[in-house]
């Protein structure tokens, strides 16, 4: 994990993964509902949510490129994910993961 929570003065990330290894960063949007009752968490990432983890990514990027990266002007690709926090019908956490969901 690269970083949780991160914050700037236009939001949020809520998770961003992909180490020095790894072919991609991956930006992930968390989601909890105790209930179905308004959708799932999973439908509470609406287009412009979207739009703002993307902005969000890019500054974060923009940050956070190594030397390296700079230099080889290289870019690894981004996947955007969702996960959903429900919690099940006996009372255990739910997690559903929809990789490259927008």
């Amino acid at each position: 994990m690269l970083a949780a929570n991160w914050r700037c003065n236009e939001g949020e990330l809520d998770l961003v993964l992909g180490g020095p290894g790894e072919a991609s960063y991956v930006f992930c949007e968390v989601k909890a509902r105790s209930s179905s009752s308004f959708g799932t968490g999973l439908d509470a990432v609406t287009v412009l949510k979207q739009r703002r983890v993307r902005r969000l990514a890019v500054r974060w990027l923009a940050e956070r490129r190594t030397r390296s990266e700079r230099a080889r002007k290289s870019f690894r690709p981004l996947r955007f994910d969702v996960a959903a926090v429900s919690v099940g019908t006996e009372g255990e956490l739910v997690v559903e993961v929809l990789e490259g969901s927008f």
